[in-house]
């Protein structure tokens, strides 16, 4: 198994201040949503029971993909409350307490978009989403190129783009119980830079919980 020390970050101060003020705002463009939302079509099932993990205002869902429950996490009490999708939700700072105050095999899928690098210990907190997952629940893990860059840890800010996409594998296989790791990415290049709306690269990592536990 992959063991990964803690990440530090530039700014180590109170994560609660940070994200204290309300951030109504879109961090990604409508090609990156568009994108995500396919993949999000292809691995979640009709009526699911979905976490959003660190999500905030909107969690990027397709509008007519039904849902049993969804359970959102964030930083912000008024994003999480602004969220049309999501049935109920908490507040934790995951890099104080990674520890999930969920059950065992409670979720269908999980999902982490345009956040993972600001998690100092992603490895624990994946384990934490294995374990709430169903045998063979997905966890989707999408990012950019955008950041709060005093709060994304210092390896995710080193690495180049596709040095990225290994770093969530590796964080993946670190936290252990996962298998069918894939790679989704769709990258805007000359002319569809200029005449698509899709400007933000787009990346996503997707893995499923084994159906055994393989962790040890």
């Amino acid at each position: 198994m992959i063991t990964l020390p803690r990440a530090s970050r530039p700014d180590e101060g109170d994560d609660g201040l940070f994200y204290q003020q309300p951030r109504l705002v879109q961090h990604i463009d409508l090609g990156f949503i568009a994108s995500l939302q396919e993949v999000f079509r292809q691995y979640l099932p009709e009526n699911a029971t979905i976490l959003d993990t660190m999500s905030s205002w909107v969690s990027h869902l397709p509008e007519d993909l039904k849902t049993a429950k969804v359970v959102g996490h964030g930083m912000n009490s008024v994003e999480l409350a602004a969220n049309p999708r999501l049935d109920e939700f908490f507040v934790q700072n995951l890099n104080q307490n990674p520890k999930l105050p969920l059950a065992d095999n409670t979720f269908d899928a999980a999902l982490n978009t345009v956040s993972i690098q600001y998690l100092v210990d992603a490895p624990g907190v994946l384990a934490e989403v294995n374990r709430v997952l169903k045998p063979g629940g997905a966890v989707i893990i999408s990012f950019s190129n955008r950041m709060f860059p005093t709060k994304a840890v210092h390896r995710w800010q080193n690495s180049e783009e596709e040095e990225r996409v290994d770093l969530v594998q590796q964080y993946l296989l670190a936290a252990g119980g996962y298998t069918d790791l894939r790679v989704h990415r769709k990258l805007p290049t000359g002319l569809t830079f200029f005449f698509s709306q899709q400007r933000d690269p787009f990346y996503c990592v997707t893995a499923r919980k084994a159906a055994a536990d393989i962790r040890g």
